[in-house]
């Protein structure tokens, strides 16, 4: 009792001015440890930015993104792992700022910065180096330009990296050897005429190469003088140098690879594949989730999804089961485009009508362009369906019988606008995010977003037959399926014959894309996981921030606090949309929401 009335009497002796003066420097102190804090961490990141720029050959281009230097990494085991070693310094940084003094933005970046890291770490502890490609990516494909660049610089640099293929194709080799040592190799079911990716790029006349494509109508603003010894330059580098070291990799891949990859198809099935099959799911969907987990939510989202098919074919009028439905859908001629610029022009129309109502479920609009291009003809045969990037999204026009065109708008939606192209261009253009998180990519939100764009085209009204419905959700369902076969593959045995059953029996994929699609799970541990999982957790904070914020609640501002973040961990994006309804669904600064 005597201490309390001890206290209270300092307390009563004490001015209220003095009170007021200590209030304002405790919050002086803590401004500046807030301060310091986000300074140590702002110059981390900027080192990291500065660090990796070096080591993988990048210039910051004039709209802040990265592009392409002189040169290519250096991908030796030796640079591999000094990589890692720098990057555990920089956890270890990382760790050793006080987080709790943060700023609620620089909280984002903290927590974004740590996952890079961390995959990056994690990748580095299993030599993920030593599988440099897979049924789907690769090294070699995208190295050459299909299109002219604008500048005499863009060139020379373009014909520097194309100098330096011979020693960044012989480390590739030498790492794949490794890989094939150990048993830590693609599985060899999956490789199957994967060769002609790398034979496309090997013939006798320089100016039938595909790294020629830049070189074939050089824009007027290039001097005449400099554009002739470009071109001379090039045509020399493509014939000494360009095209052995792509004749040597195809002799690699078919007669040393090939026949010593793996026969097995499970991930859990290579040297310690447990742990490594744990973290490829870890670093594709930033989520800790087990197979088990993952199997059971696939199951459960077949089965609803399969409910809403049988809706969207009573519909049409389509007497007969589901399974025959798929069949029609995969066989009937009127869903065929009869040429591939018939394809590219349902794709163009669609992107079009998105642009007509974009403004009403988007504040923030980037100024950002993409193009629509053809998958290139050295890749077609076995790409996915398409692929969305900041610049353009790929439409894939070999084999039209197996791209029904009501699939097209759903593709549409999810590789170009509002999916991967617009949320690239938006990530960009934000200036008050730091530039180290404008380029990022997590799997888990960006294939997620892009699910999650192929079901807000029916709120958009994007899909306007049954059959277009039906394409949309025969692609959620598509990736629905994935979760299942996935973890079937890799953590349950499936045959690859049982994928293929699965997937086939599910959606109205054609056989050509079934096939496609199941090797490029086998080869691709996890990364099918991210889109069922990503859109699932984007669809869980609409709904909750719609539930919370009741009539305050306006689809634009949550779709620019959504995108406005770059990509970031799943668990980041929810903690985010919290304080979104904290502060009563507000959108972004400057963005004017009528």
């Amino acid at each position: 009792m005597r201490i309390a009335t001890f206290g209270a009497a300092i307390l009563i002796a004490v001015s209220p001015v003095a009170l007021v003066r200590a209030q304002d420097a405790a919050q002086t102190s803590e401004n500046a440890a807030k301060n310091l804090a986000d300074a140590q961490l702002s110059a981390l990141t900027d080192s990291w930015l500065r660090y990796t720029e070096t080591q993988f050959g990048q210039v910051e281009g004039a709209d802040g993104s990265s592009e392409p230097g002189d040169h290519l990494a250096s991908v030796t085991p030796q640079a591999e792992e000094a990589r890692a070693a720098k990057y555990k310094q920089m956890l270890a940084q990382l760790d050793a700022i006080d987080t709790g003094a943060l700023s609620p933005s620089a909280k984002i970046d903290a927590a974004v910065f740590r996952t890079m890291l961390q995959n990056d770490i994690g990748d580095a502890k299993f030599h993920q180096w030593e599988m440099p490609f897979n049924s789907d990516s690769n090294f070699w494909s995208y190295l050459s330009a299909r299109r002219n660049f604008t500048t005499v610089a863009e060139y020379e640099r373009y014909i520097g990296r194309m100098r330096d293929i011979p020693r960044y194709f012989g480390e590739n080799i030498a790492n794949a050897r490794t890989g094939l040592a150990r048993g830590f190799s693609v599985p060899r079911v999956t490789l199957k005429g994967r060769d002609a990716s790398i034979a496309a790029y090997v013939v006798k006349d320089p100016t039938k190469s595909p790294f020629w494509t830049a070189f074939k109508d050089m824009p007027k603003r290039i001097p005449a003088a400099d554009a002739a010894r470009l071109k001379a330059e090039a045509k020399q580098v493509i014939a000494e140098q360009v095209t052995p070291a792509y004749a040597n990799l195809l002799s690699f891949f078919r007669d040393d690879y090939l026949p010593h990859t793996r026969t097995t198809l499970a991930a859990e099935d290579m040297p310690d594949g447990k742990a490594y099959y744990l973290r490829q799911i870890r670093e594709y969907t930033t989520l800790d989730l087990t197979p088990e987990q993952i199997h059971q939510i696939g199951l459960s989202e077949v089965a609803r999804i399969n409910a809403e098919m049988e809706k969207i074919k009573d519909q049409t009028g389509f007497k007969g089961t589901l399974a025959q439905f798929n069949h029609f859908l995969r066989t009937d001629p009127q869903f065929v485009a009869k040429t591939p610029d018939q394809l590219m022009g349902v794709s163009a129309y669609t992107a079009k009508r998105v642009d007509g109502v974009i403004a009403d479920y988007f504040g923030f609009l980037p100024r950002h362009r993409f193009t629509i291009r053809p998958v290139p003809d050295s890749i077609a045969p076995f790409y996915t369906a398409g692929r969305g990037g900041l610049d353009a999204c790929l439409m894939n026009t070999y084999d039209l019988p197996s791209r029904p065109l009501y699939n097209i708008p759903v593709l549409t939606m999810h590789e170009c606008e509002p999916g991967h192209s617009f949320q690239a261009a938006v990530a960009l253009e934000q200036d008050s995010v730091p530039r180290f998180r404008r380029e990022t990519y997590f799997s888990g939100f960006g294939e997620g977003w892009g699910l999650y764009c192929e079901f807000l085209g029916n709120e958009m009204g994007i899909y306007r037959t049954p059959y277009e419905h039906y394409g949309q959700l025969s692609y959620e369902m598509w990736r629905a399926v994935r979760l299942v076969i996935d973890t079937g593959i890799h953590h349950y045995g499936w045959s690859r014959e049982k994928a293929v059953d699965y997937l086939a029996s599910h959606t109205a994929l054609s056989q050509r894309e079934v096939g496609t699609e199941v090797d490029r799970y086998i080869s691709w541990p996890g990364q099918a996981l991210a889109y069922k999982l990503g859109e699932m957790t984007i669809l869980k904070v609409r709904h909750k921030a719609e539930k919370a914020l009741g009539p305050k609640f306006d689809i634009r501002k949550f779709h620019d606090v959504v995108l406005s973040l770059g990509s970031v961990p799943l668990p980041v994006l929810e903690q985010r949309i919290d304080a979104f309804i904290a502060d009563g669904g507000q959108g972004l600064p400057g963005v004017k929401y009528n």
